[in-house]
């Protein structure tokens, strides 16, 4: 045979009812590909506290969306979430979107899109999980917690939760096309 028989998990349903085992199953091939870098988002903070509790020692980064995303002043990420995940050894990253920052302005501004939203689109077509995955990815090397170029698992969700588990070889968002999905962990079969 000269290919490579994998397992990939598909969820009948997205959402937030996968979070439990799409961290079970990410955790399962990052001991067996040896990588101890995992990228989690989290808009909240509970998937980023569950994460921080099964990757105890590993180099996690939870990604968060920008800061009052639900309008002026509103802070989706609880301070007791913060804590946990700190206390724990993650890390956490609340920064422009990658695919969608003065982008999605213009499109605000002038009912035009940009070509980071068409990349979004793109990506969603395997799934918002698989487009956060991405994007959170991009975000992390942004931030200088991941080297361009490393090999890491990237969870995601659609809505809250994850739901989207990739291997992914992650590069600054200005090189983004460096990027490699190397392996699909899941994902929902509905996106």
């Amino acid at each position: 045979m000269i290919g490579v028989e994998k397992k990939i998990v598909y969820f009948k349903e997205p959402g937030p009812q996968n979070t439990d085992e799409t961290l079970r199953l990410a955790k399962e091939r990052a001991d067996e590909l040896g990588i101890k870098t995992i990228v989690v988002a989290s808009s909240t903070g509970e998937t980023g506290v569950k994460a921080s509790e099964i990757f105890k020692g590993y180099n996690l980064i939870v990604v968060s969306h920008v800061a009052w995303w639900k309008g002026p002043g509103v802070e989706e990420f609880s301070s007791e979430n913060r804590e946990k995940i700190l206390k724990n050894g993650g890390k956490i990253v609340t920064a422009t979107h990658a695919f969608g920052g003065v982008g999605r302005a213009i499109r605000r501004k002038f009912n035009t899109m940009q070509i980071d939203e068409i990349i979004a689109n793109v990506l969603r077509l395997f799934g918002q999980g698989m487009k956060v995955a991405c994007e959170i990815a991009c975000m992390a090397v942004d931030s200088g917690y991941v080297k361009p170029g490393e090999e890491i698992i990237s969870i995601a969700g659609t809505g809250r939760g994850a739901d989207t588990a990739i291997v992914i070889k992650a590069f600054n968002t200005h090189d983004f096309f460096e990027t490699k999905i190397m392996e699909i962990i899941c994902k929902p079969l509905k996106t």
